[in-house]
């Protein structure tokens, strides 16, 4: 199999790394999500269950088909909106299920009718690389602020990776994880108490269909969705210049949640952060092999859905610190490149420094995330600036 000649060391090391930073950074909003319902741990274990086998074959099977890193992740502003609506609407887990149904039919259409993809057709590449680089930002800046709680452990890591990148380019980000792991078993940093192990055990709940629960749930999931996560999802494929087909991969998403969403799976989408770390140079100096980088990321998603309190419990075993530094110092390569893509052309040079601005300043509006509100912004500048003066590209 192809698979296993195009793989290497930064290949998999970059799939771990991009578990890490996605699942660590965001999981405990997918459990406030579940709480918010009034789930049991049971019933947390099987959200665990459906969003990581849910992630891991919507990234593996159509990355090995399409030979691209195809990257897909649970929706973060998603969690955030259940969240914050479940306890405030008094939501059962059965009408939340039928919210989330409802929610994959709406992102199921979007894809099969291909109205999503030709909107993103429109926006102009240096809009799109300001996006992206809007929204990886925020991580480069989280490394370095994480100096304020843990200086010795990030400054070895930022010196592990500067050297790395001078000598051994290709495996800058498996030297900076190597000594950071080392350092955190070194200074008995690694929480051992967060480690168990037991299967996960799916349950299913049947849904119950509320207006109520569509208008409140389902349609703000998807607002932000495709808003918050899709958009520099696809703004990510972009600038990383590979050609896939973006309305088949959001209906795969749509399918993937409707089936899931029984046992917890409340909306899945594209990925921008952890593709990005999978879609870089790092990942492998061989643009057409960087599809190992996610079907690797994807096999460790599955074993966090089958074995999901024992590979939680590892990851959440490593300081934040770290987790944050890794994605930072991952990132800076597909941040810098975002940044000269955006800027290079002098006629969408300003219009493309306010998409990063707003979408960096991570404003949020209606409910509404700042990459959302950073294209519309670039794309109001863009049309002051050159209607009339030339044919617009939006």
């Amino acid at each position: 199999m192809s698979f296993f000649r195009d793989v290497n060391l930064s290949a998999s090391t970059a799939g771990f790394v991009a578990v890490l930073v996605g699942f660590t950074s965001s999981v405990a909003i997918v459990f406030q999500a579940a709480l918010a319902f009034g789930a049991t741990p049971e019933l947390i274990g099987s959200w665990m269950w459906a969003l990581g086998l849910g992630m891991g074959l919507c990234s593996a099977i159509p990355s090995l088909i399409l030979k691209q890193p195809v990257m897909v992740a649970w929706s973060t502003p998603g969690a955030a909106v259940l969240a914050t609506a479940g306890v405030a609407g008094g939501f059962n887990m059965a009408q939340a299920v039928g919210a989330f149904i409802a929610c994959a039919v709406l992102i199921l259409l979007s894809g099969a009718t291909g109205w999503f993809e030709r909107v993103m057709n429109r926006i102009p590449v240096a809009i799109a690389s300001a996006l992206l680089a809007g929204v990886l930002a925020r991580f480069g800046i989280q490394a370095f602020a994480a100096a304020q709680t843990a200086l010795p452990l990030v400054m070895a890591m930022l010196l592990s990776y500067l050297l790395g990148r001078r000598f051994l380019p290709r495996y800058a980000v498996p030297i900076t994880l190597a000594v950071s792991v080392a350092y955190v078993f070194v200074n008995g940093q690694f929480n051992a108490a967060a480690l168990s192990l037991q299967w996960t055990v799916p349950v299913f709940t049947a849904p119950e269909f509320t207006l109520s629960a569509f208008v409140s749930l389902a349609l703000p999931l998807f607002v932000v969705t495709m808003a918050s996560q899709n958009l520099p999802g696809v703004a990510a494929i972009r600038a990383a210049g590979y050609d896939m087909p973006i309305s088949r991969i959001i209906t795969l998403t749509g399918v993937a949640t409707l089936l899931l969403a029984p046992f917890g799976a409340f909306a899945l989408n594209l990925s921008a952060i952890t593709a990005a770390i999978c879609m870089g140079e790092e990942a492998h100096a061989d643009k057409s092999k960087r599809y190992t980088a996610a079907v690797a990321c994807g096999l460790i998603y599955i074993a966090i859905g089958l074995v999901g309190a024992a590979v939680t419990g590892l990851l959440l075993a490593f300081p934040k610190e770290l987790v944050l530094a890794i994605a930072g110092l991952a990132l800076l390569g597909s941040i810098g490149g975002g940044l000269h893509t955006a800027l290079r052309d002098e006629t969408h040079r300003e219009a493309a420094l306010i998409t990063f601005l707003v979408t960096l300043s991570g404003v949020v509006i209606a409910g509404v995330g700042s990459a959302f509100w950073g294209v519309a912004a670039g794309a109001l500048a863009l049309f002051v600036q050159q209607y009339g003066s030339r044919k617009s590209t939006l």
